[in-house]
């Protein structure tokens, strides 16, 4: 009999740890990529432009991930997609 209950939800907390931590969590992931960016202009996170990207897509229950303005050293603003995954038990 397979197990019916529904699979405990990992995602949310860690992307809302990604949120309060983003310029931590670059620096430890993506030291390179942190040096390049010029954190006194500050980030934002573009929750709402990337909704409207993945909002017609019919793929059943579908997590969005984080989309971070930031600007470059150089001043230049580049978008950043960042995907996490945390995967706690085996899937199919």
């Amino acid at each position: 009999m397979a197990n019916k209950t529904p699979l405990t939800e990992y995602d949310s907390p860690w992307k809302q740890i990604l949120q309060l931590y983003f310029q931590d969590f670059m620096l430890f992931f993506f030291p390179q990529a942190h040096s390049e960016i010029d954190w006194s202009r500050g980030f934002d996170f573009l929750d709402q432009e990337l909704q409207q990207v993945v909002r017609d897509a019919e793929l059943g229950k579908r997590l969005i991930d984080k989309l971070v303005k930031i600007y470059r050293i150089g001043g230049e603003e580049s978008w950043l997609l960042i995907h996490v995954e945390v995967q706690s038990q085996e899937e199919t």
